[in-house]
């Protein structure tokens, strides 16, 4: 085996890749749809809309005026108590409004029907908005109904507000505060790219030794290179392809990322100056101090964008660099060997049949292992090779994978990426020259018995 050749074989692999334009734009536009599906959302959030809604309602109770009070995106309209609910459904264009409301009387049980109205269907937010506030106004009255000293005080006293704020501990006792739902978010976002890119750039060295096959220019390469040479050259150049790629999409989506987390920033200051001023106006006794959960949406994104800067960055990209590499190679070596055994993609499907089962048990696993990393299951398949370049990227983000085990699995994963290369070259080696056959995976294992 000579370096120089695979090194010739590397550069005119990734050469002839980088340049096509399908490279260009799926290098370009992949960042850019992966960071408008993390942006658009957290836009949509903040974005509350520029149209006002007017809602008319009779209010059979008496009670909601007080309680459904106009806001910026929110006229309500009390109609006379006597409009009857058959005038609201015949009238409905006479009163202009988006939606009618009709709330019945309070019943035996101080309880009232409400019906809503409308061309177009209730907005959600509205719906659960205008139900929390009657559902207060009933129970405030009902309250009163009891007629209770100092009732109000009471309520307040045993309302409790009770959140759970996780910590996990290291070995010196230092305490480090979790997230467990976005923990689980970047798990499965980790380990689907994993599998995603195994497979799509395995499949990409498959279909490159088909199609030199098919077009006799793999006869030619051999009479100046090993098979063995061709192979891994072929195989080392996609994966610099890959890194290549994967390089100048964390530069795209790094510097989007530090674009999204000024906006957010930006909008939260003037959000927190808002809510402070309120506060500062604000008669009542108990106003507290401004904390995350003033904030409502925004509050929310600040917090997750809090937690990810929190995040050992840095530990999850290697650990996700070097499973994709060892992960491609071991699944690229097998690719090779199947596209090495046919003659059209057509007839690859029989035979890449054992490679795409491990890879879907990874996947499934996964699935299991984001709710639960450190189960038995997790943690034997984040070390068996098949499955641990998926299994152990759902486990790392939780940050509960011992040394060992890691250690355990990246040599296992190496060790089974050289010993697969060795069996797909002796494979590969005949079957790039081998014509005609459809062949089976008795012709595979007699391709196996040949000898150098």
């Amino acid at each position: 085996m000579k370096l120089s050749n695979i090194n010739l074989i590397i550069g005119r692999e990734y050469a002839t890749r980088v340049k096509k334009k399908s490279f260009i734009l799926l290098t370009v536009l992949t960042p850019l749809l992966m960071a408008a599906l993390i942006a658009v959302p957290m836009l949509i959030t903040l974005y509350q809309g520029d149209d006002k809604q007017v809602i008319s309602i009779v209010d059979g109770t008496g009670l909601l005026e007080s309680y459904l009070e106009d806001d910026s995106h929110t006229d309500y309209r009390f109609l006379p108590q006597e409009t009857t609910q058959e005038s609201l459904k015949s009238s409905f264009e006479s009163f202009k409004s988006s939606t009618v409301i009709y709330v019945s009387p309070l019943d035996s049980a101080m309880d009232a029907s409400v019906t809503a109205y409308s061309k177009e269907p209730l907005n959600m937010d509205t719906k659960l908005a205008i139900e929390g506030k009657i559902r207060q106004a009933l129970r405030d009255q009902k309250l009163k109904a009891l007629d209770m000293e100092n009732l109000d005080e009471i309520m307040q006293q045993v309302k409790s507000d009770v959140r759970i704020d996780a910590y996990t501990l290291n070995e010196e006792g230092k305490e480090k505060k979790d997230s467990v739902e976005l923990y689980m978010i970047i798990a499965y976002i980790l380990s689907f790219l994993i599998y995603m890119f195994v497979f799509m750039f395995g499949s990409m060295v498959m279909r490159g030794v088909i199609e030199e096959k098919t077009n006799r220019i793999v006869e030619v390469i051999v009479s100046s290179v090993t098979s063995f040479e061709l192979m891994m050259g072929k195989i080392i150049g996609v994966a610099l392809v890959a890194l290549t790629q994967f390089a100048i999409w964390v530069v795209i989506l790094g510097g989007m990322m530090i674009g999204i987390s000024g906006v957010v920033s930006s909008k939260m200051t003037d959000k927190m100056a808002e809510v402070s001023a309120e506060m500062a106006s604000s008669s009542l006794p108990n106003a507290h101090p401004v904390d995350m959960s003033d904030m409502g949406d925004l509050g929310e994104i600040a917090s997750v964008m809090d937690q990810i800067h929190n995040l050992n960055l840095g530990y999850i990209l290697l650990c996700f660099i070097i499973y994709f590499m060892l992960g491609y190679l071991l699944y690229a070596a097998m690719f090779a060997a199947v596209g090495s055994a046919v003659d059209n993609e057509a007839d690859t499907n029989q035979l890449s049949l054992p490679i795409t089962i491990p890879l879907m048990l990874g996947l499934f696993i996964m699935l299991h292992t984001f709710q639960h990393p450190s189960s038995s299951l997790s943690v034997w398949a984040s070390i068996i090779p098949f499955t641990s370049p998926m299994v152990m990227l759902a486990r790392i983000p939780f940050g509960t994978v011992p040394a060992w085990q890691l250690i355990l699995s990246i040599v296992l994963l190496a060790l089974t990426f050289v010993a697969t290369a060795w069996i797909s070259a002796k494979i590969y080696k005949v079957g790039i020259l081998t014509y005609g056959k459809k062949a089976s995976f008795k012709d595979l294992f007699k391709w196996l018995k040949y000898k150098d």
